[in-house]
């Protein structure tokens, strides 16, 4: 009788998994929401370990966030995932490379958080590998079939062995999807990293006094979503929204301009814009620090990224939210967020509500959260 090798089985044996934590990141919000659990976990003095997909891969979007932030550098980083174009070819360049990393390391448990490409890539990793799954800011949804990431999301969840969503409404959905894994209400790391990092930013940020603010108001723009930039008639009309605000307040309106979204507003020959909009200043990538400082001193956000709306929430900074739908409900039932859409006219009337709103709402994604997070860890796998 032939044995057949445990190997051969492409899968990992209880046994040889190790008390590791594997963390596994690969874009900009990521780094971020992970930043607190990585404090916790360094603190407890667990052992863990950073695995980078290389998703986001220049210096702006990524390693100036490891610095900024006195975070360790990746244990790993997978090469050459800045050469896919598609959304497969990425995400299968992203699971080769963790998996030969998981493999090698042999971690109890991987943390994945959020939506991206890189969190789908580590969670079917791990649960091809027979690793314990959980997945940090679960239970999101948007109703928004146009976006990978409401695929990479609810893939995620129906695979993960621990599900730790940010709020009741997202323990809601996990119960609807029928998710197998155990759900926790945690909160949102987010909370945490905002705390954690407004505090230094307030003390090491310059950006204002760069940019020749001054204690100026000011607005704050972000621009990235795929199905905002890469459709010509999208992002014309959210520019002209922008232009609209522009000339309706007498106010700065700061966009550190994404790489991608340069690339294609110069591609549908949209840069009238760009030099037009006479109150629009276009900077590069900023860190994080320089981010919150801008934030948190700002009047308004205007937005097509969900973690802006949840950090605008916790900061008690107005938003508009540039897309149809949000998988950040709470922002909106709370009154700090108004979705706007993309259409030009409706982004002015959202900023003209959003502008005179009271900021006194309560935020609604908790406190202490990576703390919680992390008892739950160990409680569940007795690390």
């Amino acid at each position: 009788m032939v044995m057949i090798c445990m190997r051969q089985l492409k899968v990992l044996r209880t046994e040889e998994l190790t008390d590791q934590i594997c963390i596994i990141v690969g874009t900009r919000p990521g780094i971020i929401k992970f930043s607190p659990i990585i404090r916790e976990l360094e603190e407890r003095k667990k052992p863990f370990f950073v695995l980078h997909t290389g998703q986001h891969y220049s210096y702006e979007m990524d390693k100036l966030f490891f610095e900024e932030l006195i975070l360790p550098q990746p244990k790993h980083r997978v090469q050459h995932v800045n050469l896919a174009q598609y959304h497969g070819e990425q995400t299968a360049k992203m699971l080769e490379g963790i998996e030969e990393a998981l493999l090698k390391e042999k971690p109890k448990l991987v943390l994945v958080g959020g939506d991206a490409n890189t969190n789908l890539a580590g969670a079917l990793a791990a649960r091809k590998l027979h690793i314990y799954l959980g997945h940090i800011e679960a239970g999101l949804r948007s109703g928004d079939w146009r976006m990978p990431e409401e695929h990479n999301r609810i893939i995620i969840d129906r695979i993960s062995d621990f599900l730790f969503a940010p709020t009741e409404e997202s323990r809601k959905n996990l119960v609807e999807d029928n998710a197998k894994g155990k759900v926790f209400v945690t909160g949102n790391t987010i909370v945490d990293a905002v705390v954690q990092n407004a505090a230094i930013a307030r003390t090491k940020s310059e950006i204002k006094e760069r940019l020749g603010l001054r204690g100026e108001s000011h607005f704050l723009l972000t621009l990235h979503r795929e199905e905002n930039i890469d459709f010509k008639e999208n992002l014309a009309s959210i520019l002209e929204g922008i232009e609209l605000v522009a000339e309706a307040f007498d106010s700065k309106i700061i966009f550190p301009i994404h790489p991608r979204t340069k690339k294609r507003i110069s591609y549908f020959e949209l840069d009238r814009f760009i030099s037009g909009i006479k109150e629009l200043v276009v900077i590069d990538p900023i860190g994080y620090l320089d981010f919150l400082a801008l934030l948190e001193s700002s009047n308004l956000v205007l937005t097509d990224s969900g973690g802006i709306q949840e950090e605008s929430c916790i900061l008690r900074i107005p938003c508009v939210t540039l897309r149809d739908s949000t998988e950040r409900p709470e922002t909106v039932q709370v009154g700090s967020n108004a979705v706007a859409g993309t259409q030009s006219e409706s982004i002015l009337d959202k900023a003209k509500t959003m502008f005179s709103v009271k900021r006194d709402w309560k935020n609604p994604f908790g406190t202490n959260v990576s703390r919680k997070i992390v008892e739950i860890v160990k409680s569940e796998l007795a690390l």
